[in-house]
């Protein structure tokens, strides 16, 4: 059964290793998300924001061509036509929603591809709160009109310019300006990382993602169960999304892809369960590349989205137990797969999300499985990235 605890831990991995300071935080949160998340109040304007603002639900695609193509029925969920983009605005909509009737004034978050930082400039400008994004100095480059966007949006962006410069780096950027002001600020963890409760509860805003999945497997195939659901892992919120309705269903194969960079021991890559052992990042224990004497590997993707050296406990929990299959998908077959969407069903997909599609070539399948690709955003983020890649 996968099910987290009270404690926060999937199996062996979760839990809360904070700071002091923020023990009031993370305990106002443990203490009433949960009956926040329950109430018809909550439920009705989170409901609400996802059909009319968000632009819930989003299509169950059957790729016609990708699917001869490679030999069996692929659905593609379009996370990637959601509002923003991706599929992050599931959850800035719900902790929004949270951190107001928190009475919480200002709101901090990370991002690496940009997407979460998007996601969560747009709410805040929808419920008028003031905004601040931490973002790895590499990542502001290389994904800069999503900065641009955020500012538009009216939120700060903030650059980390320690480490890699990246996502990890502008996680812990926001950790410390939260224990900063840990009474009127509310942290939006983009992904399925951190502290319990940010796993369970992003994990829960996300699995509307496969909520809808199932009703519309039902109509398009007579059955809610795919054969096999694929998705990306960074840290792995629209992953959590996509497998949460099919955690305890062992007929369906969850597959998560990974990103490998240069190559899974080139040095240069982020994959974790490939590379990791268990340790403590961004305050839950989970796998995470670390050295022997636990100084966290810097990782490295051609995707801003999962240059993360970590998983979230969850995904560590799937994998420790065999429920999750994991594959490591390097840059140069991330991006074939990019410019393979986008040539046979006229969807330029997040770099990402091709990481997703390319696991098709790296696992075993029959001509009748029916598969479900969670494409978690768009690749207009990524414009850039592609015609510098060429070869298109």
């Amino acid at each position: 059964m996968i099910k987290v605890d009270e404690k926060g831990f999937y199996g062996k991995f979760g839990g809360a290793y904070i700071p002091e300071m923020l023990h009031p935080n993370i305990e106002e949160l443990k203490e009433n998300y949960e009956a926040i998340m329950a109430s018809h109040e909550f439920q009705d304007e989170f409901r609400g924001l996802l059909k009319d603002y968000v632009g819930r639900p989003t299509p169950l695609y059957f790729a016609s061509r990708l699917s001869e193509k490679h030999g069996a029925k692929i659905y593609l969920k379009r996370e990637d036509l959601c509002h923003t983009g991706a599929h992050k605005v599931n959850n800035t909509i719900g902790q929004i929603i949270l951190a107001k009737k928190l009475g919480k004034k200002r709101i901090i978050a990370e991002t690496g591809a940009g997407q979460h930082g998007v996601a969560t400039a747009t709410v805040c400008a929808l419920m008028g709160m003031e905004c601040t994004v931490y973002m790895g100095e590499i990542d502001i480059a290389r994904q800069h009109p999503n900065v641009e966007r955020m500012k538009i949006l009216g939120a700060k962006v903030v650059p980390a310019i320690s480490g890699s410069k990246t996502l990890k780096d502008a996680t812990n950027e926001a950790m410390r300006a939260w224990i900063n002001d840990p009474v009127g600020t509310h942290y939006i963890i983009g992904s399925v990382v951190g502290p319990h409760p940010y796993p369970e509860m992003v994990a829960r805003f996300q699995s509307v993602i496969s909520e809808e999945m199932k009703w519309q497997l039902k109509e398009k195939e007579g059955r809610e169960n795919p054969d096999i659901v694929i998705a990306c892992v960074g840290g792995g919120s629209n992953a959590a999304g996509a497998f949460y309705h099919y955690y305890n269903t062992p007929e369906v194969r969850l597959v998560a892809a990974e990103a490998a960079g240069l190559g899974v021991n080139s040095g240069k890559s982020a994959a974790t369960t490939a590379l990791g052992t268990p340790g403590i990042l961004h305050g839950s224990k989970t796998i995470l590349m670390q050295t022997e004497d636990g100084q966290v590997v810097e990782p490295h993707s051609i995707s801003a989205g999962l240059d993360y050296p970590g998983i979230g406990p969850v995904h560590a929990h799937l994998f420790d137990v065999g429920r999750g299959e994991f594959v490591a998908v390097e840059d140069k077959d991330a991006m074939a797969a990019g410019f393979e969407l986008s040539k046979l069903e006229g969807i330029i997909p997040a770099i990402e999300s091709a990481h997703a599609l390319y696991a098709l070539n790296l696992i075993e399948y029959s001509k009748d499985d029916v598969i479900v690709i969670n494409l978690s955003g768009r690749g207009d983020k990524d414009l850039e990235t592609y015609i510098k890649w060429g070869n298109y």
